[in-house]
């Protein structure tokens, strides 16, 4: 008991003894706590330090950055002259990794702009992806691009929004969607009433390749979110639309659609181009390299020949119907997959107990080919006969220009085509409600004379003959 109470008093003798020894340990104490704190009001008085100055980019360091050569590949772009690092966060990107890679190295203010409708909710997204700026005598984008040009486009979506060209008449879209579902209704009611024999098989089969078809406009619509102010209401609405109605992944279609309107016809950037040498050789640009290398896969002095085979009829039924089903598993998309499931398990148990096994998968490739033949057809005739070239980082407003063209406008035309044949306007307003384009087409055809730009515009039928002639092809194998 002693041994500890002589222990405890050791341990408390610092704290205790007389005055002396007090003010002794007050001293230890606040010189082992370091000096007292300033006065408030001296504090108050102080200026607080510089802030660190951002890093300075110049046009020739970030072009470095697109993910090009060896490893380590970074991938920078610039946004209104800040510079982003985005060599990790692509991956991760909701819009996907090549998409947003297309623009490693270069300039995406503009596409930005045009894909991303609530631009304050991205910007905080993008804060922990900015390094730094570019420098105060660096222009804001790259000095090879025409600098009118792009200070008067950017003016132009200036007066677009203000317009309120950008905003939804959301009636136009239900009306559009119910009149799809009645199409869907009148099919099923053609073969219920009158039955399976031929003429009202094949009237059936055509309301049904029609509401394949516009349902394809329709999503469309929903998933460049063009509908709704709120994004998960576009994209809740465009997987009913594009898995429940149509039997498509909205994933797929978003994984292909964006990169080609971010770099449209442009090779290995451009989806919509890259199947080609394996069936057709498009542009002068790749029809020359072909013939130099002599990689002759198919006859391509003939392709306006076997274009009527391989194209329009077999690309639904023959090529997408299998890979859709491929790309939703390998990729693990279970969500898009249930809904592509939904449509079939309808399809079936609506038209089995009228046609039977036989009759329901003769009526599904019926339909596929009515529907490959329609889609085909429409949306290769904006691109096709234009330039075709490996990306040669032009301004926006001449990316989009040189790679589409539009078709005289019509209420059949709308209607057939979705209003793609405002392909130009479309291109260049993304997120824009497409029963807007022609509203906005005087603007766009003034902006181009005013820049000496050819704006395309033909008839449907000259439209639809242009594809086949595919210009400035043959000749290159005779090099």
């Amino acid at each position: 008991m002693s041994a500890e109470k002589g222990a405890a008093s050791r341990r408390r003798q610092p704290m205790g003894g007389g005055l002396a020894g007090r003010g002794e340990g007050r001293g230890a104490g606040r010189a082992q706590a370091g000096p007292e704190p300033e006065p408030r009001s001296r504090l108050k008085m102080e200026a607080p330090g510089p802030a660190p100055a951002p890093r300075r980019f110049t046009w020739e360091e970030i072009a470095q950055r697109s993910a090009r050569g060896p490893p380590p590949q970074e991938r920078w772009l610039v946004i209104d002259r800040k510079v982003y690092d985005i060599s990790r966060f692509h991956r991760r990107h909701p819009g996907g990794s090549r998409v947003i890679s297309h623009y490693a190295g270069q300039d995406a203010t503009d596409p930005f702009i045009a894909f991303h409708p609530d631009k304050a909710l991205v910007r905080k997204y993008m804060s922990p992806l900015l390094i730094g700026e570019l420098a105060p005598d660096q222009p804001s984008f790259e000095p090879s691009k025409n600098k009118k040009l792009v200070e008067d486009f950017r003016e132009l979506r200036v007066a677009v929004e203000k317009m309120g060209l950008l905003k939804p008449n959301r009636t136009f879209f239900m009306l559009h969607l119910c009149h799809i579902l009645l199409l869907d209704i009148a099919a099923w009611l053609t073969i219920w009433y009158f039955g399976s024999s031929t003429v009202p098989f094949l009237i059936s089969a055509v309301l049904l390749g029609t509401v394949q078809a516009q349902a394809g406009w329709l999503q469309h619509d929903f998933g460049h979110l063009s509908v709704f102010s709120e994004s998960r209401w576009n994209h809740l609405v465009h997987k009913f639309v594009i898995g429940h109605l149509k039997g498509a992944p909205a994933s797929w279609w978003n994984h292909l659609h964006f990169q080609h309107h971010a770099k449209p016809n442009c090779f290995r950037k451009d989806p919509d181009v890259n199947m080609h040498p394996l069936f057709f050789a498009l542009g002068k640009t790749l029809s020359v390299e072909l013939g130099v290398q002599k990689k002759k896969f198919m006859p391509y002095n003939h392709q306006h020949k076997y274009f009527f085979i391989i194209g329009p009829p077999a690309l639904v039924p023959l090529y997408f119907q299998w890979y859709i089903f491929y790309f939703v598993v390998q990729r693990k998309q279970w969500v898009d997959l249930a809904w592509m499931l939904t449509f079939y398990i309808r399809f079936f148990l609506t038209y089995l107990p009228l046609l039977g096994v036989k009759g329901i998968l003769g009526l599904h490739l019926l339909v596929r080919f009515i529907e490959s033949n329609w889609f085909v057809w429409v949306t290769q005739m904006n691109h096709i006969p234009m330039h075709i070239d490996y990306d040669k980082n032009v301004d926006w407003f001449s990316t989009q220009l040189q790679a589409t063209c539009n078709v005289h406008q019509s209420l059949f035309n709308d209607w057939f085509s979705g209003h793609l044949n405002f392909q130009i306007e479309h291109h260049l307003f993304p997120t824009m409600p497409r029963h807007n384009y022609w509203k906005v087409a005087p603007l766009v055809k003034s902006l181009c004379a005013k820049h000496g730009i050819e704006y395309h515009c033909k008839p449907l039928l000259t439209a639809f003959a242009d594809i086949v002639h595919l210009p400035d092809i043959s000749f290159s194998f005779a090099l």
